[in-house]
């Protein structure tokens, strides 16, 4: 069995090992340099997890045509930002017969699109597309920290292929069909992580990311019911775990961006020092552009993104967000 992973950050070069154990040849496309040549050489992918030791039955490629041809799976694992582009290039490789699971997590800005609707929009077939999210950090995964995640299918078929590849004694994995509870989840709880870095950086204690993850979560379960998802999604290793993990682990680009913002850092500083996208801080965008168009009350969603993409001061927007008086503590969700 040969399964393509697209995509050679982090996750991308975690989920090959992973699938390693399963599969007979793991095959990461990358968009070349660096990567390709010393994943296929030393086994090992200097710029992400450095020090992690691929199995010798993976190997890159730069060619999309090398990496698809003749694969029984396609792992998806590239940043929202550059998802549709990639996949337009990947299209003509990927065959409607094929199982695709996707990584990335985020809602395209303008069209307000999940993931896994971006890639039915760009390979058709979306019977066939499946997304895993949860509370796992590549860094651990890779070195085979006991993790989860679930896998959402419209086709239970589709899920538990993913399944086959990638469960192990140290990463379980769960079944479910609400991709639109898994994916909102997987969202908005980057933006939320922002926001729990940078009050932590300003000195806030727990109580006060307690809160805040929360609030956040009441947030994300109004979106998920707005946008048709299942309310009970946001309980699960999608969203409560997954949101956990991202608030408060040292390992997660999104906590760590925040404390960043609080001590003066910028977006771009982040990105180019880290090598990586700050998933929460393009979502913060495209969240609010939904939560608009829905009429969903998202305050901490808007005040990030007030600070992010509308050149508000981080302090006055915060303050407000502290000062906003509380309310019922589930509104915006019918029974």
């Amino acid at each position: 069995m040969k399964i393509t992973v697209i995509g050679s950050g982090s996750w991308g070069t975690a989920i090959a090992g992973q699938a390693a154990a399963r599969a007979d040849q793991v095959v990461v496309w990358s968009f070349g340099g660096e990567s390709v040549d010393c994943i296929n050489n030393d086994h090992n992918n200097p710029v992400y997890l450095g020090d992690y030791v691929l199995p010798d039955n993976v190997r890159a490629t730069a060619s999309y045509e090398e990496a698809l041809e003749g694969t029984q799976g396609v792992i998806l694992a590239v940043p929202s930002p550059f998802l549709r582009s990639v996949l337009e290039g990947a299209a003509p490789y990927i065959l409607p017969e094929m199982p695709v699971l996707t990584l990335t997590k985020g809602i395209e800005e303008k069209t307000g699109m999940l993931m896994s609707d971006l890639v039915a929009d760009c390979i058709g077939h979306p019977e066939r597309i499946a997304v895993l999210a949860g509370p796992n950090h590549a860094e651990e995964v890779c070195r085979g920290g006991l993790s989860a995640a679930v896998i959402a299918c419209e086709d239970t078929q589709v899920a538990e292929f993913f399944k086959s590849v990638l469960l192990s004694d140290h990463f379980r994995i769960y079944i479910g069909s609400d991709l639109i509870g898994v994916e909102m989840c997987s969202a908005v709880k980057n933006v939320i992580a922002i926001v729990c870095g940078y009050l932590a950086g300003m000195g806030y204690g727990d109580n006060t990311l307690a809160l805040v993850m929360t609030r956040g979560l009441a947030e994300i379960s109004r979106l998920v019911h707005a946008r048709g998802g299942s309310a009970i999604t946001c309980m699960g290793l999608a969203g409560m775990g997954d949101l956990v993990v991202t608030c408060t682990s040292r390992h997660s680009r999104n906590r760590t961006f925040g404390e960043s913002l609080a001590h003066g850092g910028t977006l771009e500083e982040y990105q180019a020092r880290t090598h990586m996208v700050v998933e929460g801080a393009v979502a913060a965008k495209s969240v609010a552009e939904v939560a608009r168009n829905l009429g969903v009350d998202a305050p901490i969603t808007f005040a990030l993104e007030a600070v992010l993409w509308r050149g508000v001061s981080k302090e006055t927007v915060f303050q407000e967000l502290i000062d906003r008086f509380p309310t019922e503590e589930f509104y915006g969700l019918s029974d």
